[in-house]
């Protein structure tokens, strides 16, 4: 059976499963019906939402969630469920067999067998296709990115035009300037320029060791502060991403040896990605490059330290989705995807340092979707 004919059935809002806004293309914040039947999309809605969805899902037959009720009503059902609904949609299409996400309700799946409506879970994605992004996907992803760079170089201008004050603190209009603060202004660029940032990260010192470590407290002089942001658009639901690492002040020499290993790293993973190339070999090629700068990774005294996370991660309708760059990753990389490449090191008695850009490939080669600049010391 071919992919596109293949029966399959949603149940999600869109705002937060990303096969559903995939599938229909439009935000929803409720849980509504998607059934792809003998390749013709259908979508069961709510009143409430039925004429804007017959607006902007035109690809897509529109149909009354209330109708659906009422019908199953007339024929003696008092109080209509979703898993009834459904069985009565399968009923009028005439299916066998229906593919469910792997994230599907367990609870709804039961029901549904209970009205007979068989529902199996759709080995590697329920949308394959989405690991290949359109020339379409790939400009939402880059003004995703812009969006991304524009609140990267808000915090960026913070931290360059803040005074270092006593101990290394560093001090914005005679107040210490907090990993919170910086974090407000890059959130609230992007808001303006139509994003949404998340756990936008702002990690100084020692604290940029854990890479998903948010970053909390007064921000201090030659450390290097890593700051990792990855808003989506309001708009199209895409993602964009983007690290720097940056010094205020003076880096040492081993945070700049360190600085200079990751950005070479980095240019090795954009070397090695190509169409057909495993994941897993760009990832060793910058591993093995570090070590022999003397960089080594493993645990030292119960802690991971050196390159311990993956190169990189597919970027689009989530902010991590497939394929992966990394040791374990089966993965192959293909013209179409969209990956992240970003290399870190990171030593508990010095402090981490990221670098990450954005890859798109193609059959010729690999395209840096990343504009913003590199620069350690500001």
């Amino acid at each position: 059976m071919k992919v596109e004919r293949e029966n399959i059935l949603i149940v999600a809002d869109s705002e937060r499963d990303a096969n559903m806004l995939y599938a229909v293309g439009m935000f929803v914040p409720d849980a509504f019906i998607y059934l792809r039947a003998k390749g013709k999309c259908h979508v069961v809605m709510s009143d409430l939402e039925i004429d804007r969805a017959r607006k902007q899902a035109p690809h897509c037959k529109i149909l009354s969630f209330s109708q659906y009720q009422q019908k199953l009503r007339d024929k003696g059902v008092r109080s209509p469920s979703y898993a009834q609904i459904i069985g009565e949609l399968v009923r009028e299409k005439r299916l066998k067999k229906i593919f469910v996400p792997g994230n599907f309700p367990h609870g709804l799946a039961r029901e549904l067998r209970r009205y007979d409506v068989k529902v199996k879970v759709k080995e590697g994605g329920i949308f394959p296709e989405r690991e290949l992004k359109t020339a379409d996907e790939v400009k939402k992803i880059s003004a995703a990115l812009m969006m991304a760079e524009v609140g990267l170089a808000e915090g960026i201008q913070c931290l360059k035009r803040a005074k270092i004050g006593k101990g290394g603190k560093l001090m914005h209009n005679n107040v210490p300037l907090t990993a919170e603060k910086v974090r407000a202004v890059i959130d609230i660029a992007i808001i303006q320029a139509g994003g949404i940032a998340a756990h936008t990260i702002v990690a100084c010192g020692k604290q940029g060791c854990d890479p998903h470590e948010r970053g909390f407290g007064v921000l201090k002089a030659n450390e290097p502060i890593i700051i990792d942001v990855f808003p989506r658009s309001q708009k199209t639901g895409y993602f964009g991403d983007i690290t720097r690492t940056v010094v205020k002040g003076k880096a040492s020499e081993t945070i700049q040896k360190m600085y200079q290993t990751v950005a070479r790293g980095q240019e090795i993973g954009f070397q090695k990605l190509g169409n057909n190339i495993s994941g897993a070999s760009v990832h060793d090629a910058i591993l093995d490059y570090f070590e022999s700068e003397g960089f080594v990774t493993g645990k030292v005294k119960g802690r991971m330290q050196g390159f311990f996370h993956g190169t990189g991660h597919g970027l689009g309708l989530e902010i991590h989705e497939p394929p992966r760059v990394s040791p374990s990753s089966p993965d192959i990389m293909k013209a179409g995807h969209v990956v992240t490449v970003e290399p870190g090191l990171y030593y508990p008695s010095i402090g981490g340092v990221r670098l990450e850009d954005v890859a798109h490939i193609t059959k010729d080669g690999v395209r840096n979707l990343t504009k913003f600049e590199k620069v350690l010391e500001i």
